[in-house]
């Protein structure tokens, strides 16, 4: 293949600009301000599910103290009940007022172990409550953090894509002209290797693979037309001669 020398000096540039694009590229697929965002969205969500299951254990609580609450008001109500009768002497029967006796006694100890009960949902609705403002209050925190990172990775994204534009344009007019069967080559190889298609050949070393090149074929390339475009035997990339060839 034959290419100005002009143009395969050019193809360097080009390539260079190619380089620079795929590691804009690639930091704006791996932005660190993401992977905090997606650290923190992960602990978000942990934290989604224990004030799920906090609000759960509080609601559950509540209706065991209002149950716990009702009990002990029916077992007082009914105490209540019999005392009244019997201190306005509606009991007259020795065997029903010391049944009725007996009775108050159990209620006595019934209310006790009821507001025992009481006491220890209550506690237990209190400790549940705390750790449900304690998760909230960290979610409100984390809420912000996200907005915070979130914010920073947009900023910085949109910087890259930016930059990657002015990459582009640049690309594109250094890329005007060039002959169409070496850029379809430098494309191609490109793709094959590793986003590298096109190397200087410096020193007499490939820019590319990074090889020495023997003495013979860098005895044959310097006996090359300046218009021949030039293969790395190794790594099969173009090869572009500067002034430190070394040929």
């Amino acid at each position: 293949m034959k290419a100005d020398p002009f143009a395969q000096l050019r193809l360097l540039d080009v390539q260079e600009l190619d380089s620079k694009l795929d590691t804009l590229v690639n930091h704006l697929r791996n932005l660190p301000e993401h992977a905090t965002v997606v650290e923190l969205q992960a602990r978000r969500a942990a934290l989604t599910n224990r004030l799920s299951d906090a609000a759960i254990l509080v609601r559950d609580l509540t209706a065991d103290q209002e149950k716990a609450d009702a009990d002990v008001e029916q077992v007082k109500a009914r105490r209540e009940r019999d005392r009244t009768r019997m201190d306005q002497g509606l009991i007259t029967n020795p065997k029903d007022l010391e049944r009725m006796t007996h009775e108050l006694v159990s209620l006595d100890k019934r209310i006790s172990d009821l507001e025992d009960v009481e006491l220890e949902v209550m506690t237990a609705l209190e400790d549940a409550q705390s750790e449900h403002d304690r998760a909230a209050e960290l979610a409100a925190e984390l809420d912000q953090e996200i907005a915070a990172a979130t914010a920073a990775r947009d900023e910085r994204a949109v910087a890259l894509r930016a930059e990657l534009d002015e990459v582009r344009t640049e690309r594109e007019l250094t890329a005007t002209d060039l002959p169409e069967d070496l850029t379809a080559l430098y494309a191609r190889l490109r793709e094959l290797k590793g986003g590298v298609g096109a190397a200087a050949l410096h020193r007499r070393q490939c820019g590319g693979c990074r090889l020495t090149l023997d003495a013979s074929v860098l005895a044959s390339m310097a006996k090359a037309p300046s218009t021949e475009v030039l293969r790395c035997e190794e790594c099969s990339r173009i090869l572009v001669r500067t002034s430190e060839s070394g040929l």
